[in-house]
């Protein structure tokens, strides 16, 4: 089992025709990907690195039975298409793009209450089950089938954290980059919850980053809830108060949100944070070998 995606999942590329997303297409299909349809309105009829191109996402939905999407639309126009996606009922929409004005997700994010759709993202690298299925920009070949879940705000420290447990031949049961903007769709608590009932999944590495209470209350609900252990990272150390890192929602404001803020609440959580971005591989090893299910999360 995998959490929200895998072998048999059908793929639509929102923008397929866009010179980021036909890379992007070419690299998922490549990995094993069903990537079944794209949607650019106005080339519906086309055809790009061998995928049939639709002018909606209705029909590209009514012709192939695709139930997830990915989106890589201009950030003037992603709103929409994720609207788009939410209408054409599939089960899972992955916004890729940044820069979408905040008013714009408030919006859709009001639209998706009580809508089947679960939106990721924006401004994520997207999600993989290794050796099944990615959706998005990570590199695939970092990534190993295993026992472990990664769940970050960040793509690239998702990638760190993934490359550090290959080398060491622990495998990932799903990777799932959340985004780095304030209003987004899936949660640290919504992708927890996921990882918590997956019976594939031992051990889990949430990696967060300044800004927000996202990483605090995923923590509360770690104490309450998991059943499996949880290893952190908090990126952002070092930025100074007030300003604006990278991620729109990585600003600290009020006193709040700042990584020793975050580090406490996770330590008193009983979560082990690991200190730098280099030892998230090794603070997780530390952790399952401790728990007695080091063995168990070997790939062999």
């Amino acid at each position: 089992m995998s959490v929200f995606i895998d072998k048999n999942t059908k793929v639509i590329v929102q923008g397929i025709t866009g010179a980021t997303a036909l890379f992007h297409t070419k690299q998922m299909i490549e990995y094993g990907t069903q990537v079944v349809a794209g949607v650019t309105p106005g080339k519906g009829g086309t055809e790009v690195e061998g995928v049939a191109v639709y002018d909606t996402v209705d029909a590209a939905v009514k012709e192939t039975g695709a139930n997830v999407s990915v989106i890589f639309v201009p950030a003037p126009f992603a709103a929409d298409a994720i609207l788009e996606a939410v209408d054409a009922e599939l089960d899972l929409a992955i916004c890729i793009t940044e820069h979408i004005p905040v008013l714009d997700m408030i919006k859709v994010k009001r639209y998706m209450e009580g809508k089947k759709t679960r939106l990721l993202g924006p401004n994520c690298p997207g999600l993989i089950t290794p050796e099944e299925c990615k959706i998005g920009i990570m590199p695939g070949y970092i990534h190993t089938k295993g026992h472990i879940g990664v769940v970050s705000r960040s793509g690239t420290l998702t990638y760190e954290a993934v490359h550090q447990l290959s080398q060491e031949g622990i495998g990932q049961s799903t990777a799932v980059g959340i985004g780095g903007d304030p209003v987004n769709g899936t949660s640290f608590i919504d992708v927890l919850k996921a990882y918590n009932e997956d019976d594939n999944t031992y051990a889990v590495i949430m990696i967060g980053e300044i800004g927000g209470t996202a990483e605090e209350e995923a923590a509360e609900w770690v104490k309450a809830n998991m059943k499996k252990p949880v290893v952190g990272f908090i990126g952002g150390a070092t930025a100074p108060p007030g300003k604006r890192m990278g991620h729109a929602g990585a600003i600290i404001s009020g006193g709040k949100g700042t990584a020793e803020e975050k580090i406490r609440v996770l330590n008193e959580c009983g979560i082990q944070v690991a200190a730098t971005p280099s030892e998230i591989g090794e603070t997780l090893i530390k952790v399952i070998k401790e728990e007695g299910i080091y063995e168990k999360c070997k790939t062999h």
